[in-house]
């Protein structure tokens, strides 16, 4: 399997390559060059199967080739063994065909754990395979961070430094990041919005000797790796529903895009998806394209959801270099244009092209705390506010209603007590592992939005490539 830039202009490497270098050298996103697709009777065969198996099985044809593949199986059951549900991501009905999937139940309470805690076992092989050190450099809006970082914590063969938009995260998630304690970890809080952490996370990868010298490799979804690891709850919940011989839609807040994109790669991959269903809170430049056609940015507002924080939606550029036919140059001008002018409209065939396949719904504060609170009358369930809007997203869908919908929960309700609280007087406890996080001391630099700064920060920690 080779991978390709949607930029066009840098080389296609393989699986493992792809893996360590994160960001492509064009400023571009890895893709596969063509999708795998699982047979109807492949799919069938993975029904009420353990997760771990049908996460081996579905990953398997992104990394032939690599390296890593004979240790597939052994690493998916690793990685999946420690979430605290058996069914790993367990279904819930909430309405007559209405679900919830929930994806919080690994080590950090976030559905980025599906993902991390995969990708950080295979980078640790691969670089001990390879005798390499690479220095992983992140942006997050608020679960990637801890995610990430436990998932790389105490590893030798690599250091993490994580940025984060000072006070625009939660303090659950500010302290999962800021409280480990380990030398090859190293929080960042950045004076900005998550698009800032985000431009700065890119503008590093954009200097290739620094890039080179330290072996900058990415854990945000801009690497594909986390990508392809999230369509495999997609594939489970559809199997567990009926799939693919029965269609299943899904419903999904989205910030960054990287989530819903997995899940059109699960579609491409053979599932029967009719829909893909994006919840946008009051920072809704994807909702606004999927209404409207045109993409524009305005000013990041923080909510009660921050992870979806969040105006420039990295991963969406995946969708459009499809969208574009794959001309990656065509592309490359595009998202100059956007970063230029604060304005993307890529035309009306394009915008009709999308809208097959997915929508968008808005929901502010006041909307969220309200479905949260309707949800517990109705059921006595607990849920944060990222999984309200998916839920409710999931509720207002353009779809037959013969054919189930499955809203992704995202974060566990205890990542955001204050506005569970608010919505039903109950305040979500953190389970007895993380119990002590209030109480655990935090280790965390303040930089201005400077590139400067974060160089020299960097340069100060970081270990080179040819180091021990």
């Amino acid at each position: 399997m080779k991978y390709i830039s949607t930029r066009g202009s840098a080389p296609a490497l393989d699986f493992d390559d792809a893996l360590l270098a994160g960001l492509a050298r064009d400023g571009g996103l890895y893709l596969p060059e063509a999708w795998p697709v699982l047979t109807p009777e492949t799919l069938t065969g993975l029904a009420g199967r353990p997760y771990a198996e049908i996460a081996a099985r579905v990953v398997a044809p992104f990394m032939a080739g690599s390296t890593l593949l004979g240790e597939l199986d052994e690493i998916a059951a690793e990685t999946y063994a420690g979430f605290s549900h058996a069914a790993t991501a367990p279904l819930k009905q909430l309405g007559p065909n209405l679900w919830m999937m929930e994806l919080f139940h690994g080590p950090t309470l976030a559905f980025k754990d599906f993902a991390l805690q995969f990708v950080g076992r295979l980078f640790d092989r691969l670089l001990r395979k390879r005798g390499q050190r690479i220095t992983i450099i992140g942006a997050t809006s608020g679960d990637t961070g801890a995610a990430a970082i436990e998932a790389c914590r105490g590893l030798a063969s690599v250091s993490i430094f994580m940025l984060h938009p000072k006070g625009r995260v939660s303090p659950v998630q500010r302290r999962q990041m800021t409280t480990v304690d380990a030398p090859n970890v190293h929080n960042i809080a950045i004076e900005g919005t998550f698009d800032d952490c985000q431009d700065l996370v890119k503008a590093l990868f954009a200097d290739e000797a620094m890039r080179d010298e330290y072996g900058f490799g990415a854990v945000n979804s801009i690497n594909w790796a986390r990508v392809m690891a999230q369509i495999a709850y997609y594939v489970h919940a559809a199997l567990a529903l009926g799939g693919p011989a029965r269609p299943v839609a899904f419903a999904v807040p989205t910030g960054n895009f990287g989530n819903v994109y997995a899940g059109l790669g699960a579609r491409r991959m053979g599932l029967p998806i009719p829909r893909l269903i994006v919840g946008s809170n009051r920072n809704d430049i994807l909702t606004r394209y999927f209404r409207e056609g045109r993409m524009e940015m305005a000013g990041v507002t923080p909510t009660l959801s921050p992870s979806m924080d969040i105006q420039v939606s990295s991963n969406f550029e995946r969708f459009l270099f499809d969208l574009y036919g794959g001309d990656g140059a065509a592309l490359a001008e595009a998202m100059a244009a956007f970063r230029r002018d604060g304005r993307l409209d890529p035309g009306a065939d394009r915008w009709k092209a999308a809208t097959a396949i997915f929508e968008g719904h808005r929901f502010d504060d006041e909307e969220t705390v309200a479905a949260i609170g309707r949800l517990y009358r109705e059921t006595g369930e607990l849920i944060d506010p990222h999984s309200a809007i998916g839920i409710e997203a999931a509720r207002a869908a353009s779809l037959d209603p013969s054919i189930p919908v499955v809203a992704l929960a995202t974060a566990h309700p205890a990542k955001f007590p204050d506005a569970v609280e608010r919505a039903t007087g109950q305040r979500p406890a953190l389970p007895e592992a993380m119990a002590d996080l209030e109480a655990r001391e935090e280790r965390c630099a303040t930089l201005a939005n400077d590139l400067p700064a974060l160089k020299s920060f960097l340069r100060e920690r970081a270990t080179t490539q040819g180091a021990a």
